[in-house]
């Protein structure tokens, strides 16, 4: 029966170099989205006449985002690389943007918190819409199963 969903993810943390109380409990509520409710299809997989669950590994190496895929017993079963330069600027949108929310929820009135909300969901979309866009022909996931895995992109990409 077809389980096309992620049942397990893992950030790489040797990826991970700093972070503060904020994004991990913005890495924490995205694993949780992510694992309540997600659909994620590798297309290859799916040809290969697997059909899910899967569990991921997400780490960077060498410039590159590395989508390690898994049957759920561990077994490999495909690993899918994307060069990340196309993300660069939605990454850095969303860090500045991250981080304009963390001071508004701190300081700000609730209209100014909402402004600052919109802008935030504005620019996670557009990113979600990137990676799908990028991951057409490999993977299939929904746009919130996109704007989730965006999230832990940024994560993997935080520096000290």
């Amino acid at each position: 029966m077809a389980d096309p969903r992620i049942i397990d993810i893992v950030l790489d943390e040797k990826t991970i170099l700093w972070r503060n109380a904020d994004v991990e409990q913005e890495r924490r509520i995205a694993i949780f989205d992510l694992l309540e409710e997600n659909s994620f299809s590798p297309v290859r997989s799916a040809a290969d006449g697997h059909d899910g669950p899967y569990k991921v590994f997400l780490r960077v190496a060498d410039g590159r985002l590395v989508i390690e895929i898994r049957h759920a017993d561990d077994a490999p079963l495909e690993a899918v690389i994307l060069g990340l330069a196309s993300f660069k600027r939605a990454i850095r949108d969303y860090f500045a943007i991250f981080e304009s929310y963390q001071r508004a929820i701190r300081d700000a009135t609730p209209q100014q918190i909402e402004t600052v909300d919109m802008a935030r969901r504005a620019i996670h979309n557009e990113a979600a819409e990137l990676l799908m866009g990028r991951l057409a022909g490999k993977i299939e996931v929904d746009f919130d199963t996109a704007r989730r895995l965006f999230t832990l992109i940024c994560v993997l990409h935080i520096r000290g």
